[in-house]
């Protein structure tokens, strides 16, 4: 965004809120994630990551969290979709200790003006101490 008559870019406003409704902000919460300063220790903070990642616009993000097994070579945020809400209904393992874990939630976002959701039971690794989206359980 340009400020009239000054040049200047400015960045995005990022939301004060965390998207992920985890009742932190977002610098204290998932910004951290997507800065690269933590790892999700779980596999459902990394999903809740993702769809801050979703909210605010941070595709490098999800590709990096997004398992080479099933990540694509590209990803192009639709910029007309806002996401509105998450609700994280189960978390089968996916913690501390875990390697694999499922998650299931859904996402409701807003188009063109109509509400929506998506509802998705998603698959995680952890390889290596990272944990990896992996994708939609069959």
């Amino acid at each position: 965004m340009t400020v009239p008559n000054s040049g200047e870019v400015l960045a995005p406003a990022r939301p004060l809120r965390c998207p992920c409704l985890s009742g932190e902000s977002y610098g204290a919460c998932c910004q951290r994630l997507h800065a690269g300063e933590l790892r999700a220790p779980t596999a459902e903070s990394l999903m809740r990551a993702r769809y801050s990642a979703f909210a605010v616009g941070e595709p490098l993000y999800l590709l990096s969290t997004w398992h080479p097994s099933t990540r694509p070579e590209t990803l192009q945020l639709d910029e007309d979709l806002q996401w509105v809400r998450l609700d994280v209904h189960r978390a089968d393992r996916g913690g501390l200790l875990d390697t694999m874990g499922v998650v299931e939630f859904t996402a409701h976002f807003r188009l063109h003006g109509r509400r929506h959701e998506q509802h998705e039971a998603s698959r995680f690794v952890k390889e290596n101490r990272h944990w990896f989206y992996v994708g939609e359980l069959d």
